[in-house]
């Protein structure tokens, strides 16, 4: 745990007063001294941690990032390190290492800051205390996630469209730093020529030149922050500079090789150059068009790898800029929020778009409650389930039935017809003065038939005389 703790501060102060160390022995105008260079080293490591520094009464903010990044490097893989030799694998067995490299980064920088020594550069203590414990804890985190199980257990909290979301983030935002960088290599390139001019003037000899080629590296972070904000839309300003793809206000600029790419005056090709961010974003959609079948989840996960995106610009623009002595190059200014929205639309909308329109389309609904039932039924299967016999087709039974019952109503009228027709001759028949009561033939004939229906051939009864 010490040695994890003590070994980047001593890598990372070694490598800070060598590098100050050739600086000064191949400067022409320069002199070598081991106890100055030890003495500078201090502040360059403070430097290297983004603690502001002032130098003879005159505020120094604009910082490199190289520096900042190589100590970055250097507290992950030593973290990386500590917890494969201490057999760290759970999240919580993490916390004991993170907490001990920031405390030691943060007693070092506040020991620089008040230790007496070289009046000419000065820090705040409390900044030295708490900018290399903030960035020191957030370097060891990064570097344990992955050994110490911590982007495990995110990944199973978080549900799969965050995740993929995430991981397009990261995309998204690396592709934004390309783009910048590669804005600053065409700018630098385009004017090569006035780039030699301001060697040849500023630094002229091979010390003083190695010198400025090294001061012009620690810096490219710097400038490639700039020029994305610069592709982006909200631009960057440098002093009274202010340099946007829609408004531009020149000035003198200072004599460093990696600002001879600045312009002179504006032009109205620079807003193709918005393209770039544009492409990022489309690329980022392209990547998650098949996430899912769901259109929403698949904004959702643009909407998430922008807001990472715009996340991350938070800190880099923050870092990229700051105060430059008290003079016209004060201050180095990169507009932190409208940066952040611009790096988030440039990633969600061109993303959501490529998403929508590339991706799966949606499922047809269907009104059937049995879909598979009628769309495997084919015109023969129809035609059979069709009955083989007509309507008027009955069943034999029916038939006989209902022969029966026609039968025996006929055979009902005519017995009816037969005994009125002799009632009638029996009436006609008799004397007048001879009266006899009246039989009700009418009832046994009409109830003979009922009782036998089913026999045709029955005769009806006599009457009596």
């Amino acid at each position: 745990m010490v040695a994890a703790a003590l070994g980047p501060l001593i890598a990372g102060y070694a490598a800070v007063a060598a590098v100050l160390g050739l600086v000064t022995a191949i400067a022409s105008v320069a002199t070598f001294t081991v106890s100055g260079v030890l003495q500078a080293a201090g502040p360059g490591w403070l430097a290297a941690y983004q603690v502001p520094l002032t130098i003879s009464g005159r505020p120094l903010g604009v910082l490199p990032l190289t520096a900042t990044f190589a100590m970055c490097l250097l507290v992950a893989c030593s973290a990386a390190r500590a917890a494969r030799r201490l057999d760290c694998r759970e999240p919580r067995q993490m916390v004991n290492l993170v907490g001990s490299m920031a405390g030691a980064h943060a007693l070092l920088g506040v020991v620089i800051a008040v230790l007496p020594g070289d009046t000419v550069v000065s820090a705040e203590p409390l900044a030295a205390f708490l900018i290399p414990g903030l960035i020191a804890a957030v370097s060891a985190t990064l570097g344990l996630a992955r050994g110490c199980g911590l982007v495990r257990a995110a990944g199973e909290r978080l549900d799969p469209a965050a995740v993929r979301g995430l991981r397009a983030g990261v995309l998204g935002m690396a592709g934004l730093l390309a783009a910048g960088a590669l804005v600053v290599t065409l700018s630098l390139v385009l004017s090569m020529p006035t780039v030699g001019r301001l060697f040849g003037a500023s630094a002229p000899g091979f010390g003083s030149g190695a010198g400025m080629l090294l001061l012009s590296l620690g810096y490219f972070p710097n400038a490639i922050v700039c020029a994305l904000s610069f592709a982006a839309g909200p631009g960057f300003s440098l002093g009274s500079v202010s340099v946007g793809p829609f408004s531009f206000s020149g000035g003198v600029v200072p004599g460093v090789p990696l600002l001879a790419g600045i312009p002179e005056h504006r032009a109205l090709w620079w807003g193709v150059l918005m393209l770039l961010p544009a492409a990022v974003g489309a690329l980022v959609g392209w990547t998650v068009r098949d996430s899912d079948a769901n259109l929403l989840a698949r904004l959702r996960t643009v909407a998430i790898a922008g807001g990472l995106a715009g996340l991350c610009c938070v800190p880099l623009s923050s870092l990229a800029g700051g105060r430059l002595g008290a003079g016209p190059f004060d201050p180095v200014a990169v507009p932190v929020g409208l940066l952040s929205l611009a790096a988030f639309c440039w990633i969600a909308v061109p993303g959501g778009l490529v998403a929508w329109l590339a991706g799966p389309p949606p499922a047809p609904a269907t009104t059937d409650a049995h879909p598979e039932d009628s769309a495997g039924d084919s015109p023969g299967d129809v035609a059979d389930d069709t009955p083989d016999s007509a309507p008027d087709d009955l069943p034999d039974d029916l038939s006989d039935d209902a022969e029966s019952e026609t039968a025996s109503d006929a055979e009902s009228e005519a017995a009816s017809d037969a005994g009125d027709g002799e009632e009638a001759a029996d009436e006609s028949s008799e004397p007048a003065e001879s009266e006899e009561p009246d039989i009700p033939l009418s009832e046994n004939t009409a109830e003979e038939p009922e009782d036998d229906q089913t026999s045709p051939g029955a005769e009806t009864p006599e009457q009596p005389s």
